[in-house]
């Protein structure tokens, strides 16, 4: 779920009207508070099992608020009773839940509000490659092509590159085909400077008064996803930021969160599948990140298994 879920605006927790609110329930909707979900849908599906009855779906519905409530970034549950396998409340109203006044799920998600989830000051462009096509038509041309992370970038902007701390302006932007006036996230663009600076996959142009944070030691959250390995502290890894790859130590493994009360479990430290905790990590070179509060693809990264190639954990930093 963390992957599918780290783009999305808006989750749709399925519930089964016969077990109520379960542990997975809690868990996603752990996970979708964690990546910043605001919107979430409780789909309480099989009413027809439960004989379409409203006090059920009432005492559902209350149990999941009330867990929701300790969550700090879900602001939106709406609740909609159903029964996929007859199409109630899918895309046309229920004539056998009059009770229920609220919106179909197909309109729900078709109206609902979603404000823009990407961060449009703070100006991050990480170099996935440098184009250099050497053919006559294009002979010196040299372009850096990535994906904004944020901000707005436009030909005249002065520019900052990370790490070298080189100052220059943006030339030109180029989509695909055209020419661009300016590129925001999440376009993927190639864009060429004034100067010829020295510049190659993982380093970041940024605007010069503002700049991300810097430096070899994070603190972060992270979602374990190997069934066959454990994190223990001092393990390491390889750690996947934007487009820098570094190697990581495991510095401390703080604690990890128990799903159904959301305290903290300090004396059990080893992470095995779908566990989540709070660990601190040391990088063998500076990284340059944002909060995730304040920017998911700055503030994100993976952990890899240097001996399997495995992606064993997804992080968000703090």
């Amino acid at each position: 779920m963390v992957t599918g879920a780290s783009t999305a605006q808006l989750a749709i927790l399925l519930v089964d009207a016969r077990q109520g609110v379960i542990e997975q329930t809690r868990r996603h909707a752990f996970i979708a508070n964690l990546l910043r979900i605001q919107h979430v849908v409780l789909a309480v599906n099989k009413m027809d099992l439960v004989d379409w009855g409203e006090e059920v779906f009432a005492r559902i519905v209350e149990e999941f608020r009330t867990f929701a409530s300790r969550l700090d970034n879900i602001v939106e549950v709406t609740a909609i009773p159903m029964a996929a396998k007859h199409g109630d409340n899918i895309v046309e109203k229920s004539e056998r839940m009059p009770w229920y006044q609220g919106p179909t799920l197909l309109y729900h998600l078709e109206h609902v509000y979603i404000g823009a989830s990407d961060n449009h000051v703070d100006a991050r462009f990480p170099v996935q490659w440098v184009i250099r096509p050497q053919n006559d038509e294009w002979h010196d041309f040299r372009g850096y092509a990535g994906r904004v992370a944020g901000g707005v970038f436009k030909p005249g902007d002065e520019v900052q590159v990370l790490p070298s701390g080189f100052s220059t302006r943006v030339r030109q932007v180029y989509a695909y085909d055209r020419e661009l006036g300016e590129a925001f996230a999440p376009l993927s663009v190639t864009m060429t400077l004034e100067d010829d600076i020295d510049i190659s996959r993982g380093d970041m142009l940024v605007k010069k008064n503002n700049v991300p944070r810097c430096g070899q030691d994070l603190e972060a959250m992270i979602c374990w996803f190997s069934s066959e390995k454990s994190l223990i502290p001092r393990g390491r890894y390889v750690l996947r930021h934007t487009t820098r790859e570094v190697q990581a130590l495991v510095s401390e493994v703080k604690y990890k969160v128990n799903i159904n009360t959301l305290h903290k479990v300090e004396d059990d430290l080893e992470f095995a599948m779908n566990d989540i905790g709070r660990i601190s990590l040391r990088t063998s070179a500076p990284l340059f990140f944002d909060d995730y509060r304040r920017n998911r693809m700055t503030g994100s990264f993976i952990l890899i298994d240097p001996q399997t190639n495995e992606t064993v954990a997804a992080g968000m930093i703090q």
